[in-house]
């Protein structure tokens, strides 16, 4: 647009016509920086302020500096919100015209050019908005999407990884843990027999052995297993779940229903990890405001509900391969694997999920 500007002064033959190419030449610099190295807000403005006030000296020496303001209106379209830019739009239209009155002397002329080229400026400058706009919207969605993968991503990951731990932990726990354990039982049984004393030496130091082993399958048994249950019992485990997850926003509690009994090793770190998922679901996705994990013992088995007062979603989505069901799935693969049950109920406000697990007869309530 300023080369325009020089090009009808050179052309016309204008008495100014060399202030108005150095004004040009300085406009057209001035106007480069900004566009490449200022980004401050406050260096933006004087940025601006520079390039109207160059605008105003070409058009008071005589130039057909019209031209120049319409780049303007795009300029302050694009870098002010709405409300300051249109009160900067009337401002140079006004200024415009004023110009064009002093120094052309013709209102009519320099009245309906400066709307023209103000409407056109607007038009154009509102079509840049919203085209800067959409171009914004979709690079964050983009991000959001790369994101979500790479979360997604380490979700599987350190859902595969914990699923391979805790079977790890709870394959040495049915065969090396109780192994050397009926190892120890029978070496201490044999103990009490009448055996020659280098024989009866040998069973101690072999049931001493034995025991020492047993302990540290059980060490490595704990460092595989969820860390919230290592040294502690499954409620004081899902108490401590429920406490953390409980200090934000969403109120989580524990009920316990019926007398706490000794479970199996895979089916307690199991249910520790299905609470830890299910609040996690809760707190992060539904919008909740309380929430209770009910463990309930009966006399053939026991029952885990996790139940929230949000948002609810389709259960659908569960039988959906390209939902982002992962949580979800990895838990009912979880019970599955153990012989539980799995339910899953939902609406808005209120969604349930439960498991059960059978007891087994022999174990005694703690």
């Amino acid at each position: 647009m300023a080369l325009i500007v020089l090009l009808r002064a050179v052309l016309l033959s204008e008495p100014d016509a060399g202030w108005i190419g150095a004004l040009t030449a300085v406009f057209i610099v001035v106007h480069l920086v900004g566009v490449c190295s200022l980004r401050a807000p406050f260096a933006r403005g004087l940025w601006l302020g520079s390039l109207c006030a160059i605008w105003v000296a070409m058009a008071l020496l005589g130039a057909d500096a019209a031209y120049v303001s319409f780049g303007l209106i795009l300029l302050l379209m694009t870098e002010f919100s709405l409300m300051p830019a249109a009160v900067a739009v009337v401002v140079i239209t006004v200024g415009n015209v004023l110009i064009g009155v002093y120094v052309r002397g013709h209102l009519g002329g320099a009245l309906v050019g400066s709307l023209f080229g103000a409407v056109v400026g607007v038009v154009a400058g509102l079509g840049f908005r919203i085209l800067f706009s959409e171009t914004e919207r979709r690079q964050q969605l983009i991000e959001d999407l790369h994101r979500t993968r790479a979360e997604l991503a380490e979700s599987e990951r350190s859902a595969g990884e914990l699923a391979e731990r805790e079977r790890l932990a709870g394959e040495i726990h049915d065969t090396v843990a109780q192994g050397l354990s009926s190892v120890q039982m029978l070496l201490h049984a044999a103990e009490a027999e009448d055996l020659p004393p280098g024989a009866k030496d040998k069973i101690v130091m072999a049931r001493q052995t034995a025991s020492a082993g047993l302990a540290e399958t059980r060490r490595l048994i704990a460092a595989l297993s969820p860390a919230d249950l290592v040294g502690r019992s499954l409620v004081d485990a899902l108490e401590r779940v429920c406490a953390r997850a409980g200090s934000g926003r969403c109120d989580v509690r524990l009920v316990l229903e019926g007398q706490a009994r000794s479970l199996p090793m895979p089916v307690e770190s199991a249910m520790v990890r299905l609470v830890q998922g299910a609040v996690s679901n809760v707190v992060r996705h539904a919008h909740a405001r309380n929430a209770v994990v009910t463990l309930a013992y009966s006399a053939g088995e026991v029952r885990l509900d996790v139940v929230d007062d949000g948002q609810g979603f389709d259960v659908a989505v569960l039988d959906d391969p390209a939902a982002d069901s992962f949580g979800l799935n990895a838990m009912r693969t979880r019970v599955e694997q153990l012989n539980g049950r799995w339910s899953i109920e939902s609406e808005p406000g209120r969604t349930v999920v439960s498991v059960t697990f059978p007891l087994d007869p022999k174990e005694q309530p703690r």
